[in-house]
């Protein structure tokens, strides 16, 4: 096979070197089945590794790009014939193997999932490893008892990927959602998506008593630090909050109070390492009862492969609204 591009991260110095290389199937990390890639996407962890903001790489280089769809041109797993249309997000990727900032990667099956019936490629990117942590949580919440009747779910961090299809798949669910947000700007979107009521992140009181009123039957919280903790003083009896992301902070200051007076159950979502039956199960729910309805809303933008590199910086910015999809193939 010729060479190829790929979108490769080093470190030198101490400091991180990032740009296209040319490379062959040789220079990828280990693996039994061999992709053409054809989209992948940008989240906040890509825009962080790329741009050294934050320490993704366990190891150095890697090809970023912690997503990837694909069509497999070779197998050593009889499970994954050529041809078969698969994508990947997480199981190390742009961490520990090379990413789908490639036109070609080297996967080990069992990071594989078969595209599920009625998506398409470009649709599992929409939706890809923010979607997937989306429907992860909401389906760690509904094993955890969680129930439209219950109660209004508030979704932190709103207008990125998470929230957002977070919020979409929330409201076709049947769940009352609130959205908390500093962007007021955005209120028109995230109504068009699903959210009931619209919370300014500015004028929010995120109280001092260890239990403040409660509001909440559960949440989904893209930012840690003080808006969880204000989210464990304000969940309501057995609420579930899914924790996902620290945009805010890695910092939680409370009591035990909410968890033993009020049952309030605190999920960890990780949707690197979920073990492949969980992930399987999600992705089909995802393209079944958790499908979005707003995906060309949430994820209306493309990007061709060699417009990567200047996208990132928007995503450390936090002026990302929704989802971006890169076209690696044509």
């Amino acid at each position: 096979m010729e060479k190829f591009r790929a979108y490769r991260i080093d470190e030198q110095d101490g400091k991180i070197a990032a740009g296209f290389q040319d490379l062959s199937i040789d220079d990828l990390t280990p693996g039994n089945v061999v992709v053409k890639v054809s989209h992948s996407t940008i989240n906040f962890k890509d825009a962080l590794a790329a741009t050294g903001a934050g320490k993704i790489l366990r190891r150095y280089p890697l090809n970023g790009g912690i997503d990837l769809a694909g069509t497999v041109i070779s197998s050593e797993d009889l499970a994954f014939e050529p041809g078969t249309e698969v994508l990947v997000n997480g199981c190390g990727l742009s961490e520990t193997v090379d990413g789908g900032y490639s036109e070609y990667a080297r996967l080990d099956s069992n990071s594989l999932v078969p595209i599920p019936d009625g998506l398409t490629a470009v649709e599992t990117m929409q939706i890809g490893t923010a979607g997937y942590t989306a429907a992860l949580a909401i389906h760690r919440m509904e094993q955890n008892n969680q129930r439209p009747e219950n109660g209004p779910i508030v979704v932190t961090g709103a207008t990125g990927g998470v929230g957002s299809i977070a919020i979409d798949m929330l409201n076709a669910r049947g769940y009352e959602v609130a959205a908390l947000t500093g962007k007021e700007n955005e209120a028109e979107y995230l109504r068009e998506i699903g959210a009931r009521n619209i919370l300014n992140r500015g004028q929010l009181d995120l109280g001092k008593r260890p239990m403040e009123k409660a509001q909440w039957a559960g949440a989904i919280d893209n930012l840690g630090g003080d808006y969880l903790t204000w989210l464990t003083r304000t969940m309501d009896y057995g609420g579930n909050i899914a924790s996902i992301g620290l945009a805010a902070s890695p910092a939680l200051n409370t009591t035990v109070l909410p968890f033993i007076l009020r049952a309030v159950c605190l999920l960890g979502i990780n949707s690197v390492d979920t073990p492949r039956e969980t992930r399987l199960a999600v992705w089909k729910r995802i393209a079944g009862d958790l499908r979005p309805r707003h995906l060309d809303r949430i994820g209306h933008t493309t990007i061709p492969f060699e417009d990567l590199p200047g996208a990132f910086q928007a995503y450390i910015d936090g002026t990302v609204t929704g989802r971006v999809v890169v076209q690696i193939g044509s």
